[in-house]
């Protein structure tokens, strides 16, 4: 099934997820808004696309939640927000939308990948991943030294972590490690490496991309992600960009992407043909400057969506 065409301008789904259960510190959850205030909108209808609303599903606040394991905080809660999120994203999906998801914290893949690997597992074939973050997002319940859900998304999809959200979708895990990358890591707590190292994902570190090149990294894990599969889901944690460029995000960590090293992503991604849905996440208002990360997040969505310099 095409992704992204520049010429085609398949229609859109947009969906918010407002969440910040995930993360340790309060803020993400107002990302999605922020993302709208800075021109969202505008810069969809710019583009030419036609976009259907599927709406926001918000989680509720840890104010009113018990905490529960602390392992795996509010999991219970993450549970049914991603269950609520995988239902509305499959309800566009049946109309032939590309998803386009603004989030909250990085726990939020867990209902919006799976929804998009569901739907295509039964029309088409497997899904692809790239995974654009400072962290590689693949701890567990037994190995995370904080217990937020935000540092586990990646392992859950594929296959590791609590049952319920393995298990969530059709398949016992959303996607096969194969067709999976991590663009940008570099701060990775020392019980994930051995997952990491397990998993059979593909991680480019910084050091790597330093000494290669974005450009040569970025293709490889295009190849990776559409090697037998329907094309590739991209999901892209805003702290994977250097904090003096995007300070506004829930976890900073110095040395990450530079600006045109995020836009050579997602131009890449949009030049390749085989994007079917795009995320963005992490964007955390209360820590950032003028709403200049969330302007941010609006020029990437524009690049990943076809927008070009010429």
């Amino acid at each position: 099934m095409p992704g992204v065409d520049r010429d085609e301008k398949r229609p859109l789904a947009l969906l918010s997820v407002s969440m910040d259960l995930g993360s340790g510190r309060r803020g993400v959850d107002m990302g999605p808004s922020a993302i709208r205030i800075a021109g969202l909108d505008e810069a969809l209808e710019r583009l030419g696309y036609s976009v259907e609303e599927l709406g926001t599903v918000t989680a509720s606040g840890p104010e009113t939640l018990a905490e529960g394991e602390t392992r795996a905080r509010y999991l219970s809660e993450i549970r049914d927000t991603s269950v609520r999120s995988r239902e509305l994203l499959l309800e566009g999906l049946s109309e032939d939308r590309t998803p386009v998801i603004l989030g909250g914290d990085h726990a939020i893949s867990i209902g919006t990948v799976t929804a998009v690997a569901d739907h295509h597992r039964t029309r088409g074939g497997p899904l692809g991943v790239i995974w654009v973050d400072a962290h590689t997002d693949m701890n567990t319940p037994e190995t995370s030294p904080s217990g937020n859900v935000h540092g586990m998304p990646l392992s859950i999809l594929t296959g590791r972590g609590p049952e319920d959200l393995v298990r969530l979708g059709d398949g016992e895990r959303a996607v096969d490690p194969r067709h999976v990358s991590v663009l940008g890591a570099r701060e990775v707590d020392e019980e994930e490496k051995r997952i990491v190292a397990e998993s059979g994902v593909r991680v480019f570190t910084m050091s790597e991309i330093d000494e290669r090149g974005m450009a040569h990294c970025v293709e490889e894990a295009i190849a990776r992600a559409t090697d037998g599969t329907v094309g590739f889901h991209l999901s892209f944690d805003l702290d994977s960009i250097d904090p003096m460029v995007a300070p506004g995000v829930g976890t900073p960590v110095a040395g990450g992407l530079t600006y045109r090293e995020a836009h050579l992503v997602c131009e890449k991604a949009a030049g390749s043909g085989r994007l079917v849905s795009l995320e963005v996440v992490e964007l955390n208002p209360v820590l950032d400057s003028g709403n200049r990360t969330a302007q941010l997040a609006v020029v990437l969505i524009e690049s990943a969506l076809g927008k070009t310099i010429l």
